[in-house]
């Protein structure tokens, strides 16, 4: 795992020197503390930096950048290519020798092989930058789901890519100007959707893309993979024995893939399905104990922790946890600014963050069981919106809207306590307040699109609130979900996953993971992403994901195999943190602090007013939803940091 940079000066108007990409890539030391390189080439005006991590070859054989035979290739890269010593086989029998046993050397001699079509024989996490000095070409490529980040600057005098933001700070010149666009969906979801970023003229290279841009100044960004695409297909009609027999198998393949390594591996579990699926297959195989890592709270309705150590003891791994603190959290929200260089609001990045600090005393590999909901289909919001979407569709919007204005007529409080007296005839929902929030703002939206009733399901602050917030203007990114306008043949829930796939799995859950563990310099492997189970369980049918009720219903038949069902039955819990009673009390003075009239008045983008009226209503109770201030403190931490 690694972090990287790059520099090309089209118009000269600029030098690419050692010290530039030098003083850019080392603000990218924590993703990559073992070693570290420079290339550049003063013809064409262009530079490469490199930091590694040395997970595989730990000689300096596996030094970047690196290049080919004749120096006519030059790589820098991130990542793993777990099925490196395949193509490696391959370009042997074709001829091609090797200096090294890294999985770079594999990316390079593929590409100089086959051309960028190699992109499709690699199976793994990526992003990576090759220059081609004959073609005088650079071509840069990302991963199909989104695990590995890749930013790229490009005014038309300079094209600049980089593993995080940060580095952009570092070079002369670069324009901080805020991408208002990409701030309202920041406050509307907590995160931003690729390709955009916080800053304008500066985007994330899209997942399943690559891009190039030759010597004119002319770029252009090509897809390569889409989930989608395997949704449509013809629908595999395997009997459900079979499918059964068919996703064990390539689970094993995946999980296996991703114990390969030179130095220490272990697995964050949190005693749900996804995770427990993760340790139990790969413990069945292990010889040893392999290790596990919980992190637990304090506060009820958080803690995880007794139900990974229950699932711990039962396999017997080597099992340890930590437990959080809101002490433990404030220390760590004065670094989210930096870990996350644009604004980022998923409070669960904290205990992402500590277990990932906590794993790197042990290992230096971890494995997270990301994408499990997304694919097979585990949110009870898939359930809900599934249940209740003819519904929505067919009534009338004002009926909807007055519906919505009810639910508002009753207190957060008054909804918990409701729910608590009757929960036993009620569906059994983890974080109720929560989605009955996120349920009225669907409600409000004058939209009966599917695609943007899921993203609405996730909303916080609304449009119309947005409008009074901000005094600058925008645009709304509605338009980045036309996309989805080719899944609408297919079942609700099935819509929804792929929507969620290409948005809120890649663009918050991944973007938490890898900002978290690398920030530590521990690399976050992701079995459950692997493209080959991606293709395949898109193509399942519905039914054999949620079934009588019941979600992830063909991994849940595999992992009872491994583990007994009675310490897996439970209502789904999310990964969060306590992030209301922390704001209302221990982080209490950190709202009145950054969210302040003064501040807000003389920062001169929200409107102070409004900000105040609003937080007074939430720290009284009056209002839901803590997210509203959580992402507006995210973005004022961000601001402090990088833009005064």
């Amino acid at each position: 795992m690694c972090g990287i940079t790059g520099v090309w000066e089209f118009k000269n108007k600029n030098k690419v020197s050692q010290s530039l990409i030098k003083n850019m890539t080392d603000t990218l030391h924590h993703r990559g503390p073992d070693d570290s390189g420079i290339f550049i080439d003063g013809k064409n005006n262009i530079g490469f930096g490199h930091r590694r991590l040395s997970i595989l070859d730990l000689t300096a054989k596996g030094h970047q950048p690196m290049f080919n035979d004749d120096e006519s290739l030059c790589i820098t890269y991130n990542g793993e290519v777990y099925n490196f010593a395949e193509i490696k086989k391959e370009l042997v029998d074709e001829g091609c020798q090797f200096k090294s046993d890294s999985d770079t050397e594999v990316i390079l001699k593929a590409y100089q092989k086959w051309g960028i079509e190699s992109i499709k024989k690699f199976r793994g996490m990526f992003a990576f930058a090759i220059w081609d000095k004959n073609k005088e070409k650079l071509t840069l490529a990302r991963d199909r789901a989104g695990v590995k980040p890749l930013y790229y600057y490009f005014n038309g005098d300079r094209f600049i890519f980089t593993s995080e933001l940060k580095a952009l700070h570092k070079y002369p010149g670069f324009q901080k100007d805020i991408n208002f666009d990409a701030l309202a969906v920041f406050l509307q979801f907590g995160y931003i959707l690729a390709p955009h970023t916080i800053f304008k003229d500066t985007y994330k290279l899209k997942p399943g893309h690559y891009l190039e841009i030759d010597n004119k100044g002319k770029l252009e960004e090509i897809k390569y993979w889409d989930i989608i695409d395997y949704y449509l297909a013809e629908p595999n009609n395997k009997s459900e024995e079979e499918v059964e027999k068919d996703l064990e198998k390539i689970l094993i393949e995946s999980f296996n893939y991703r114990m390969v390594s030179d130095v220490p591996v272990g697995v964050f579990l949190s005693g749900g399905i996804d995770s427990s699926l993760v340790a139990a297959i790969l413990q069945s195989k292990a010889k040893t104990p392999i290790k596990t890592f919980t992190i637990g709270f304090h506060e009820k309705g958080y803690d995880e922790a007794p139900h990974a150590k229950k699932i711990a003891e039962y396999l017997k791994t080597d099992h340890h946890e930590f437990y959080c603190t809101s002490k433990d959290a404030l220390e760590i929200i004065t670094k989210l600014p930096e870990i996350y260089d644009e604004p980022f609001g998923d409070s669960s990045g904290i205990p992402t963050y500590l277990v990932s600090k906590f794993a790197r005393e042990e290992i230096k590999v971890a494995l997270s069981a990301d994408a499990g909901d997304e694919l097979f289909c585990g949110y009870s919001r898939y359930k809900l919106l599934s249940n209740y979407y003819k519904t929505i569709k067919k009534t009338p919007r004002f009926l909807l809207f007055i519906f919505s204005l009810v639910l508002s007529l009753f207190s957060p409080a008054f909804i918990a306590d409701f729910y608590k007296i009757f929960s036993l005839f009620l569906p059994k929902y983890a974080n109720v307040k929560d989605k009955i929030y996120k349920f009225k703002n669907v409600l409000k939206y004058n939209d009966s699109e599917l695609s943007v009733i899921v993203r609405n399901s996730h909303s916080h602050w609304l449009e119309s609130q947005i409008k009074q917030l901000l005094k600058k203007p925008y645009k709304s990114l509605k338009t980045d979900f036309s996309e989805f306008e080719k899944v609408k043949s297919l079942d609700v829930i099935s819509q929804m996953q792929a929507v969620e796939f290409k948005t809120y799995l890649c663009d918050d859950i991944l973007t938490k993971v890898d900002r978290s563990t690398m920030s530590v310099g521990l690399e976050a492997r992701e079995p459950l992403i692997d493209h080959k189970i991606a293709e395949y369980i898109a193509n399942v049918p519905i039914n054999l994901k949620y079934k009588n009720g019941e979600s992830k219903y063909i991994l849940r038949k595999i992992l009872y195999k491994y583990v007994p069902r009675k310490l897996l039955d439970r209502p789904k819990q999310g990964f969060g943190i306590p992030i209301d009673s922390w704001l209302k009390n221990d982080l209490r003075g950190l709202l009145e602090k950054y969210l302040s009239e003064k501040n807000i008045r003389e920062q001169g983008i929200f409107d102070e007013k409004y900000i105040k009226k609003n937080l007074d209503d939430y720290l009284l109770g009056k209002s839901d939803s803590a997210y509203k201030f959580w992402f507006l403190l995210m973005f004022q931490m961000w601001y402090e940091k990088w833009m005064k």
